[in-house]
């Protein structure tokens, strides 16, 4: 088979690469025809018109990115986080960016985005959350728990019972009380189709030394995705875990990558676009995402 260039204006540098491969080059092929179909969505009609999207740890980061992205494709954000801040500023860049306007009976909420302070590790603040959606828009069609913490570093038998607590607490127990509290509302929404889209980690599929909660809690998340994927799909509700490698943000700096090599928020962003524009018979269940070049 001769090489098959998988060049495309717009997709990440991450996936663009010569391949020999019928597998991968449907892999590539498939970026290329969701960016066809996004470009073929007009203002007027973005392919998220009307839908609702809760996004955990919107303020910065990939949340931010996230955020960016579904707004753009034309849901109202509901942007999630312990900063209030910070997700005024995602909310202004929205705004600035002219994301897609919600339209279709949600008229009556102001702007493309709102912004809930929310603190996922505590059930109740994520309770009163899920109870503001229903009242406010009485849908909710995408859910991403992207809200998470990387924690200390060192061998796990020096982990003070607190570091351990806190990490699993916000990377995993987080995640539960999220699904716990606002899948009832995808599920109530009859002929509808839900995504549930949870971020998580390569040091999900392997050892991390020095960051074995880090990883404790990746590998949980990554099994919860999988069962309550099985648990909802009669629900028309898709769950995907996404996997990336290490991510370049002003937040998260990693001595001795070349940040330029690393995956960008903006390629996590775009393989969340990838499975909330999907047609309806089918649902990437796990998407496990590389730069290109080790950085």
């Amino acid at each position: 088979m001769p090489k098959t260039p998988a060049v495309s204006k717009g997709i990440p540098p991450c996936i663009i690469r010569y391949t020999t491969h019928p597998i991968q080059n449907r892999i590539v092929f498939s970026r290329i025809l969701l960016e066809d179909r996004l470009l073929t969505s007009t203002a007027s009609n973005p392919p998220l018109a009307g839908q609702v999207a809760v996004v955990t740890g919107a303020g910065r980061g990939i949340g931010r990115a996230i955020a960016l992205t579904l707004a753009e494709l034309g849901s109202h954000t509901v942007l999630c986080g312990r900063s209030r801040e910070a997700l005024e500023q995602t909310a202004a860049a929205i705004q600035r960016s002219g994301g897609g306007n919600s339209g279709r009976g949600l008229e009556k909420v102001a702007g493309k985005s709102s912004v809930i302070e929310c603190d996922v590790t505590d059930l109740h603040s994520v309770e009163s959350l899920a109870e503001h959606v229903e009242r406010t828009f009485h849908r909710l069609d995408i859910l991403v728990n992207n809200a998470g913490i990387g924690g200390a570093g060192g061998p796990l038998h020096q982990l003070s019972p607190d570091d351990w607590d806190r990490v699993l607490n916000t990377n995993l127990r987080g995640v539960y009380y999220c699904i716990r509290s606002l899948a009832p509302l995808m599920i109530n929404s009859k002929g509808r189709n839900g995504h549930i889209i949870n971020i998580s980690s390569l040091a999900g599929k392997n050892a991390l030394p020095n960051g074995a909660a880090y990883a404790a809690s990746k590998w949980g998340l990554n099994g919860l995705t999988y069962s309550v994927a099985e648990e909802l799909r009669a629900h028309n509700i898709r769950v995907s875990v996404i996997c990336p490698g290490s991510v370049h943000t002003e937040f998260s700096p990693h001595p001795g990558k070349n940040a330029e090599k690393m995956l960008q928020a903006a390629d996590v962003a775009h393989a969340v676009a990838m499975i909330v524009t999907q047609a309806p018979q089918s649902f990437a269940s796990e998407i496990l995402l590389r730069p290109t070049q080790k950085p």
